[in-house]
């Protein structure tokens, strides 16, 4: 049977904290007792863990061995901010394909209001992305960056396999965009750039080519920017992972 997975909100190397939420889960719905064991992510290594204590909003476990666990995808996704629901829906499902960080970025066609609301919501998708770690059986938690604009997100881009999915691209696939890449360096990071709703200005394509990002395309079809990014990462996942 598969034991449940917890996420350590504090740890030691020899202890590890549940708090808030997570903890009040455990010690009053599934009634927490001393002496249950549980897999436990502490500091991105997977424990078997022993509960000592259950008391008032925590529950504290010893760290046991150390259990073998996938890595996450080495994977950096920005995502240009488009409908609240839909992003929320795109950062949970990269979250469960494996991506290793988000950056939301302020692209000139992301829709005014959601681009003065996006730091706000910033904590809730953190939130999103620990729940969907927890519950596809993740080690690690995707950092979700603060919203930035797409200038300083490429100034600080260190990747060196650099993907842009651009619907004026009708050539090169990002399949082959990938395969050309492994021939070409030994380091597997890449970074993939998902779009807005009504996509890329043509002054953000020509920044992009200024930074050395490849534009590739998923096919024929105009697919919802949360939809291209599913359906890229998995490709990402099956290429690099």
């Amino acid at each position: 049977m598969t034991r449940r997975r917890w996420i350590a909100d504090a740890w030691t190397p020899t202890t590890a904290t549940l708090t808030g939420e997570q903890a009040a889960h455990l010690a009053r719905v599934l009634r927490a007792e001393p002496g249950q064991i549980f897999d436990v992510v502490a500091g991105g290594f997977l424990h078997r863990a022993e509960i000592t204590n259950v008391g008032d909003g925590e529950v504290v476990f010893a760290l046991h061995e150390e259990l073998e666990s996938d890595a996450a995808l080495p994977l950096h996704l920005l995502l240009a901010v488009f409908k609240f629901d839909h992003m929320e829906w795109a950062i949970e499902k990269a979250t469960e394909l494996g991506v290793f960080r988000i950056t939301p970025i302020l692209a000139r066609r992301t829709e005014k209001h959601l681009a003065q609301a996006a730091a706000k919501r910033v904590e809730r998708w953190r939130r999103i992305a620990l729940e969907a770690s927890k519950q596809s059986r993740r080690t690690t938690i995707p950092e979700i960056a603060d919203p930035v604009g797409l200038k300083q997100a490429l100034d600080e881009e260190q990747s060196p396999t650099r993907i842009l999915l651009s619907e004026t691209e009708q050539g090169t696939t990002l399949s082959s965009a990938l395969a050309n890449a492994k021939t070409s360096t030994q380091e597997s990071d890449t970074a993939l750039a998902i779009g807005p709703e009504g996509g890329w200005t043509p002054e953000e394509m020509a920044l992009f080519v200024q930074y050395q990002w490849q534009p590739v395309t998923l096919g024929p079809r105009i697919l919802r920017a949360e939809t291209a990014a599913i359906a890229a990462i998995a490709i990402v996942g099956s290429s690099i992972g």
